[in-house]
């Protein structure tokens, strides 16, 4: 079930309750960013509509690492990937999670085990993508306000608590609720199965990180793929309205506005227009725009624009295609995420359920962006993309899921996975000297938490890696 115009009634509630950002904590007895006794309705309509925002934040913070976005001007921190203060998504993150942790447990005191399911889903989310993002941070002590200095508590043990919490929720979502989750949902509207499916499909996710470590088990990723997501009508998304643009979509209108953002790296354009691969791929023209002179043109990462200064003469996110339109949905997790999941945790011992995932997981994209059906045919049928069974390989499952994963956060955890070995990947030019010439592993603590918590953040350069990317 998707949303329609019928969430925009609500939205008030959750531009009352996103205000509860705050840097300060000075006062350990007065917690600046509980939710107070907000009603449960409008902490869920919060913390559905914050937590898309979420992906946005994480997915702008890492899409030059992942070279899908590229800075115009040259030596950019984001593009040589120096340790840049994330203090505003690290809040965004945590003010979520304190959300979400009230909810939780109004919802338990009430009764009401759907919304606590929804809940135990959500923080699941919040928490993994903390953790993707910075290794060790805090949360056993961070709700209970008895101290403004919480312990980190280490981050493998944290991802037990994100497979626990998804568990948990999957329990509660599956059990009689004296109260139901309805339009405060900006997901799903209260579709309880479809929550189902979406714990599933993100436990499949997390799962699949610590592929290659003791204790991982294909066969627990597989069947968490088959109890998630059957097509697209199941995707994870917050559709966004009139009131309220699609970020990505004030981005495009910004660079029209010669804001600059939003600028194709030249390793995305040349792995869609027949340079890397031998075949176009037909969704390059629905997903960013052409230079003045109607052809796609990257910007070299750490480079900026070179001898092109003029606006206009490199590609851009531009207005009003699939991820760009003022009333895009943010897409949180996909039928398509998961049928890559589904290839690289059948390939090792069903090469043939691995190979139709993997070309299920192309289709269900290009279906998204409305790919003509003769183009979309012909990709699947191109020599270097329909391979076959026997000839799939890591590189292609990866490289089909970083073209679909556009602009999310999830891909970046991909790349540090697969050691950034993407086809033509070249490390950006001027590349932060304290990195040896080596690529980017985690984010910097942010500045907030170093001046507020400097005893227990750990001391960590921007290449120790998080515990399922050793």
């Amino acid at each position: 079930m998707k949303l329609n115009n019928k969430i925009k009634s609500i939205l008030g509630i959750s531009l009352i309750l996103s205000a509860s950002a705050c840097e300060s904590f000075l006062d350990v007895n007065t917690n600046p960013n509980s939710p107070g006794d907000a009603p449960i309705s409008g902490l869920m309509t919060n913390s559905t509509f914050e937590t898309s925002l979420n992906v946005f934040r994480s997915g702008s913070a890492v899409s030059n690492y992942v070279q899908y976005l590229a800075s115009p001007n040259p030596d950019s921190g984001s593009d040589t990937m120096e340790p840049l203060n994330f203090s505003g998504t690290w809040f965004s993150l945590y003010n979520v999670m304190t959300d979400l942790n009230e909810m939780n447990i109004k919802a338990e005191e009430a009764g009401s085990l759907h919304y606590l399911g929804a809940g135990q889903v959500l923080m699941a989310l919040n928490l993994g993508m903390t953790v993707d993002l910075f290794g060790d941070v805090p949360f056993s002590e961070s709700f209970n306000f008895t101290t403004v200095t919480p312990k980190y508590d280490d981050d493998q043990v944290l991802y037990g608590n994100v497979i626990s919490l998804l568990d948990q929720g999957i329990a509660n979502l599956r059990a009689t609720s004296q109260v139901s989750i309805g339009a405060d949902d900006f997901i799903y509207g209260g579709d309880i199965p479809t929550w189902i499916k979406f714990a599933h499909t993100l436990k499949a996710r997390y799962l699949i990180h610590s592929k290659g470590g003791s204790g991982f088990s294909a066969a627990e990723v597989l069947a968490a793929t088959a109890a998630g997501f059957t097509s697209n009508a199941d995707n994870a998304e917050v559709v966004f309205f009139e009131q309220r643009f699609n970020p990505w979509a004030q981005i495009a209108i910004n660079n029209e506005a010669l804001l600059l953002g939003g600028w194709i790296s030249e390793q995305f354009v040349e792995a869609l227009d027949g340079t890397s691969y031998p075949v176009v791929d037909p969704r390059l023209p629905l997903m960013i725009g052409t230079t003045d002179a109607g052809e796609f043109v990257g910007t070299e990462n750490g480079a900026g624009r070179g001898n092109a200064p003029e606006q206009g003469a490199r590609s851009t996110l531009i207005e009003d295609q699939f991820y760009t339109r003022t009333v895009s949905p943010l897409l949180i997790s996909t039928f398509s995420e998961l049928k890559f999941i589904e290839a690289e945790a059948a390939f090792a011992t069903d090469k043939a359920r691995a190979y139709q995932a993997y070309l299920r997981g192309i289709e269900a994209h290009m279906d998204l962006l409305e790919v003509e059906t003769a183009a979309k045919a012909a990709y699947l049928a191109a020599p270097s993309v329909a391979v076959g069974a026997s000839a799939l390989t890591m590189d292609l499952i990866f490289k089909e899921k970083w073209v679909a994963m556009f602009l999310h956060p999830e891909t970046w955890n991909d790349a540090r996975r697969f050691d950034y070995a993407y086809k033509d990947f070249s490390p950006p030019a001027n590349l932060n000297p304290n990195l040896s010439g080596s690529l980017i592993r985690r984010l910097a603590y942010p500045d907030s938490e170093i001046s507020r918590n400097g005893a227990n953040v750990p001391t960590v350069t921007l290449l120790d890696r998080i515990w399922w990317n050793q």
